[in-house]
């Protein structure tokens, strides 16, 4: 399952580059948590991890995947999401 969630993010994020060398869960997980934390961006225009959360999802939702597909990649995302707020 975790091979098929990283398969649909490259789809959408075809430029990001995911670190091969963790396990499944651990490489998706940390590309979505490096996406929501914005590191990839300046850290003087970098935005709030809710507000990555909405372009997100927007993408996934505008994006040509099967619903089924899409609530997938949210679901990873939102338990992502929580994960950040935890540790704040």
């Amino acid at each position: 399952m975790q091979d098929h969630l990283t398969t649909l993010y490259k789809q959408l994020w075809n430029n990001r580059s995911l670190n091969e060398d963790s396990v499944g869960t651990d490489v998706l997980q940390m590309a979505i948590q490096k996406e929501l934390k914005d590191e990839m961006t300046h850290p003087r225009i970098r935005k709030q991890p809710h507000e990555k959360y909405i372009l997100a999802i927007k993408r996934i939702l505008l994006s040509s995947l099967s619903e089924k597909d899409q609530i997938l990649l949210i679901n990873e995302y939102t338990m992502v999401l929580d994960l950040l707020k935890k540790e704040s």
